[in-house]
Protein backbone atom coordinates (compact mmCIF):
# COMPACT_ATOMS: atom_id res chain seq x y z
CA UNK A 1 0.00 0.00 0.00
CA UNK A 2 1.63 3.10 -0.95
CA UNK A 3 1.38 6.22 1.21
CA UNK A 4 -0.52 9.54 0.28
CA UNK A 5 1.22 12.43 0.26
CA UNK A 6 0.05 16.05 0.70
CA UNK A 7 2.33 19.52 -0.39
CA UNK A 8 1.09 22.57 1.91
CA UNK A 9 1.37 25.91 0.97
CA UNK A 10 2.73 27.35 4.06
CA UNK A 11 1.47 30.90 4.87
CA UNK A 12 4.52 33.29 6.23
CA UNK A 13 4.28 36.08 8.97
CA UNK A 14 5.31 39.33 8.41
CA UNK A 15 9.03 40.20 9.90
CA UNK A 16 9.03 41.90 12.77
CA UNK A 17 11.16 45.17 12.67
CA UNK A 18 14.91 43.69 14.19
CA UNK A 19 18.17 44.83 15.02
CA UNK A 20 20.95 42.58 14.50
CA UNK A 21 23.77 42.81 17.55
CA UNK A 22 27.67 41.65 16.68
CA UNK A 23 29.06 41.61 20.41
CA UNK A 24 32.18 40.59 22.28
CA UNK A 25 32.88 37.05 23.07
CA UNK A 26 32.71 37.61 27.08
CA UNK A 27 29.29 39.89 26.81
CA UNK A 28 27.13 38.75 29.90
CA UNK A 29 24.42 41.72 29.62
CA UNK A 30 22.21 40.55 26.65
CA UNK A 31 19.30 40.79 29.36
CA UNK A 32 19.93 44.62 29.79
CA UNK A 33 19.70 44.91 26.31
CA UNK A 34 16.15 43.38 26.05
CA UNK A 35 15.15 45.89 28.74
CA UNK A 36 15.46 48.82 26.31
CA UNK A 37 13.99 46.74 24.00
CA UNK A 38 10.12 47.78 23.00
CA UNK A 39 7.17 45.67 21.60
CA UNK A 40 7.59 43.99 18.76
CA UNK A 41 10.99 45.26 17.94
CA UNK A 42 13.60 41.70 17.78
CA UNK A 43 16.96 41.95 18.65
CA UNK A 44 18.85 39.02 16.90
CA UNK A 45 23.06 38.47 18.66
CA UNK A 46 25.82 37.27 17.47
CA UNK A 47 29.41 36.76 18.90
CA UNK A 48 32.94 37.30 18.24
CA UNK A 49 35.32 34.23 18.23
CA UNK A 50 36.80 33.43 21.44
CA UNK A 51 40.25 35.35 22.83
CA UNK A 52 42.42 34.67 25.53
CA UNK A 53 42.99 38.43 26.32
CA UNK A 54 42.31 40.73 29.30
CA UNK A 55 40.19 43.47 28.29
CA UNK A 56 42.62 46.47 27.65
CA UNK A 57 44.21 47.89 24.43
CA UNK A 58 45.37 44.67 22.81
CA UNK A 59 41.75 43.34 23.06
CA UNK A 60 40.29 46.08 21.54
CA UNK A 61 42.68 45.94 18.44
CA UNK A 62 42.03 42.33 18.42
CA UNK A 63 38.98 43.16 17.75
CA UNK A 64 39.22 45.21 14.70
CA UNK A 65 38.94 42.00 12.63
CA UNK A 66 36.94 43.56 9.64
CA UNK A 67 37.10 40.30 7.92
CA UNK A 68 35.55 38.99 11.10
CA UNK A 69 33.00 41.75 11.83
CA UNK A 70 31.65 40.92 8.50
CA UNK A 71 31.17 37.93 8.48
CA UNK A 72 29.18 38.19 12.05
CA UNK A 73 27.14 40.34 9.91
CA UNK A 74 26.38 37.81 7.87
CA UNK A 75 25.68 35.63 10.40
CA UNK A 76 22.70 37.76 11.77
CA UNK A 77 21.69 39.37 7.89
CA UNK A 78 19.28 35.82 7.48
CA UNK A 79 16.91 37.68 9.54
CA UNK A 80 17.09 40.93 7.78
CA UNK A 81 17.72 43.24 10.43
CA UNK A 82 17.13 46.62 9.56
CA UNK A 83 20.08 47.88 11.52
CA UNK A 84 22.82 46.28 12.74
CA UNK A 85 25.09 47.39 15.67
CA UNK A 86 28.66 46.28 16.59
CA UNK A 87 27.97 46.50 20.21
CA UNK A 88 32.05 47.30 21.45
CA UNK A 89 32.83 50.73 22.70
CA UNK A 90 36.56 50.22 22.94
CA UNK A 91 36.75 48.26 19.39
CA UNK A 92 35.36 51.08 17.79
CA UNK A 93 36.91 53.94 19.23
CA UNK A 94 40.79 52.76 19.50
CA UNK A 95 40.96 53.34 15.66
CA UNK A 96 40.09 57.00 16.02
CA UNK A 97 37.04 58.10 13.87
CA UNK A 98 38.83 56.77 10.97
CA UNK A 99 38.72 53.24 12.59
CA UNK A 100 35.16 54.02 13.53
CA UNK A 101 33.92 54.30 8.97
CA UNK A 102 36.41 51.38 8.63
CA UNK A 103 34.30 49.12 11.08
CA UNK A 104 31.05 50.48 9.61
CA UNK A 105 31.72 49.90 6.11
CA UNK A 106 32.82 46.37 7.13
CA UNK A 107 29.46 45.70 8.11
CA UNK A 108 28.14 46.79 5.15
CA UNK A 109 30.28 44.78 3.24
CA UNK A 110 28.78 42.25 5.56
CA UNK A 111 25.31 42.56 4.48
CA UNK A 112 24.21 45.28 7.20
CA UNK A 113 21.47 47.39 5.85
CA UNK A 114 22.69 50.40 7.89
CA UNK A 115 25.93 49.68 10.36
CA UNK A 116 26.27 51.81 13.62
CA UNK A 117 29.03 50.97 16.36
CA UNK A 118 28.94 51.93 20.25
CA UNK A 119 31.22 54.52 19.94
CA UNK A 120 29.39 56.24 17.35
CA UNK A 121 26.42 55.84 18.96
CA UNK A 122 27.85 57.60 21.33
CA UNK A 123 28.68 60.75 19.78
CA UNK A 124 25.32 60.44 17.73
CA UNK A 125 23.55 61.08 21.68
CA UNK A 126 25.80 63.77 22.80
CA UNK A 127 24.99 65.75 19.38
CA UNK A 128 21.77 65.07 20.13
CA UNK A 129 21.84 66.51 23.96
CA UNK A 130 23.96 69.26 22.65
CA UNK A 131 26.76 68.10 24.76
CA UNK A 132 30.40 69.66 24.26
CA UNK A 133 32.27 68.02 27.03
CA UNK A 134 31.72 65.12 28.83
CA UNK A 135 33.11 63.52 32.30
CA UNK A 136 34.22 59.88 31.15
CA UNK A 137 33.84 57.03 33.44
CA UNK A 138 35.11 53.37 32.35
CA UNK A 139 35.94 49.89 33.75
CA UNK A 140 39.06 50.02 32.12
CA UNK A 141 42.79 50.48 32.71
CA UNK A 142 44.05 53.88 32.61
CA UNK A 143 46.00 53.41 28.91
CA UNK A 144 41.94 52.10 27.11
CA UNK A 145 40.74 55.46 28.96
CA UNK A 146 42.92 57.21 27.50
CA UNK A 147 42.00 55.76 24.00
CA UNK A 148 38.51 56.97 24.73
CA UNK A 149 39.59 60.40 25.91
CA UNK A 150 41.70 60.45 22.25
CA UNK A 151 38.46 59.32 20.35
CA UNK A 152 36.66 62.22 21.88
CA UNK A 153 39.04 64.65 20.88
CA UNK A 154 39.45 63.51 17.31
CA UNK A 155 35.36 64.31 17.69
CA UNK A 156 36.31 68.22 19.10
CA UNK A 157 34.73 66.90 22.03
CA UNK A 158 36.22 67.98 25.55
CA UNK A 159 36.84 65.79 28.48
CA UNK A 160 36.45 66.93 31.69
CA UNK A 161 37.59 64.24 33.85
CA UNK A 162 37.95 60.57 33.74
CA UNK A 163 37.34 57.79 36.55
CA UNK A 164 38.14 54.35 35.66
CA UNK A 165 38.19 50.51 37.66
CA UNK A 166 41.50 49.46 36.25
CA UNK A 167 40.02 46.21 35.87
CA UNK A 168 40.44 43.11 32.76
CA UNK A 169 38.09 40.74 32.99
CA UNK A 170 34.71 40.11 35.11
CA UNK A 171 33.22 43.33 34.04
CA UNK A 172 30.03 41.90 33.99
CA UNK A 173 30.08 41.16 37.66
CA UNK A 174 30.66 45.26 38.92
CA UNK A 175 27.56 45.64 41.23
CA UNK A 176 25.33 49.09 40.99
CA UNK A 177 26.79 50.15 44.20
CA UNK A 178 30.23 50.08 42.48
CA UNK A 179 29.04 51.74 39.13
CA UNK A 180 27.39 54.31 41.29
CA UNK A 181 30.51 55.39 43.16
CA UNK A 182 32.84 55.21 40.05
CA UNK A 183 30.49 58.20 38.43
CA UNK A 184 30.32 60.39 41.90
CA UNK A 185 33.65 60.13 42.24
CA UNK A 186 34.65 61.30 38.28
CA UNK A 187 35.24 64.87 37.95
CA UNK A 188 32.25 66.53 36.30
CA UNK A 189 33.36 70.40 36.95
CA UNK A 190 31.93 71.84 33.30
CA UNK A 191 30.88 68.37 31.60
CA UNK A 192 28.07 68.65 29.76
CA UNK A 193 27.01 64.55 30.41
CA UNK A 194 28.44 61.95 31.62
CA UNK A 195 29.40 58.42 29.71
CA UNK A 196 29.66 55.06 31.16
CA UNK A 197 31.72 53.08 28.90
CA UNK A 198 31.86 49.24 28.50
CA UNK A 199 28.94 47.14 27.06
CA UNK A 200 29.65 44.75 29.98
CA UNK A 201 29.46 47.27 32.81
CA UNK A 202 25.72 46.62 34.53
CA UNK A 203 24.28 50.32 33.94
CA UNK A 204 20.55 49.92 33.37
CA UNK A 205 19.09 50.54 36.87
CA UNK A 206 21.46 53.05 38.07
CA UNK A 207 21.48 55.68 35.20
CA UNK A 208 18.04 57.46 35.96
CA UNK A 209 18.79 58.19 39.84
CA UNK A 210 22.26 59.24 38.77
CA UNK A 211 20.61 61.94 36.18
CA UNK A 212 18.36 63.02 38.97
CA UNK A 213 21.86 63.24 41.70
CA UNK A 214 24.11 64.94 39.49
CA UNK A 215 21.98 67.15 37.64
CA UNK A 216 23.32 66.09 34.13
CA UNK A 217 22.56 63.56 31.10
CA UNK A 218 24.09 60.16 31.82
CA UNK A 219 25.16 58.14 28.77
CA UNK A 220 26.15 54.55 29.07
CA UNK A 221 27.16 51.86 26.16
CA UNK A 222 24.34 49.88 25.64
CA UNK A 223 22.21 52.74 26.32
CA UNK A 224 23.15 54.94 23.17
CA UNK A 225 23.18 51.67 21.41
CA UNK A 226 20.26 50.70 21.97
CA UNK A 227 18.58 54.69 21.31
CA UNK A 228 20.75 54.68 18.03
CA UNK A 229 19.20 51.57 17.08
CA UNK A 230 15.63 51.95 17.73
CA UNK A 231 15.76 55.65 16.49
CA UNK A 232 16.87 54.07 13.35
CA UNK A 233 13.84 51.65 13.09
CA UNK A 234 11.68 54.94 14.22
CA UNK A 235 10.47 52.96 17.33
CA UNK A 236 11.95 55.00 20.19
CA UNK A 237 9.55 54.06 23.06
CA UNK A 238 7.75 56.91 24.81
CA UNK A 239 7.87 57.07 29.07
CA UNK A 240 11.49 56.38 29.50
CA UNK A 241 12.99 57.74 32.35
CA UNK A 242 16.48 58.66 30.61
CA UNK A 243 16.85 61.93 29.50
CA UNK A 244 18.89 60.97 26.00
CA UNK A 245 14.91 59.17 25.21
CA UNK A 246 13.15 62.24 26.05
Amino acid sequence: MTARAVEVSPRLAPLAPGVGVVAPFDLALDRELWRWTPDPVVLYLTRTAHMDEPVGVGMAEALNDLEALAARCREVSIAEPAVTAYLCTSASFVGGLAGEARLREAMERGGARRALTTSGAMLEALETLGARSVAVATPYDSALTGKLVDFLADAGLATTGVGYLGMGTDIWRVEADSVRELARATPRDGADALFLSCTNLPTYDVIAPLEAELGIPVLSANLVTMWAALRELGALPEGRPERLFA
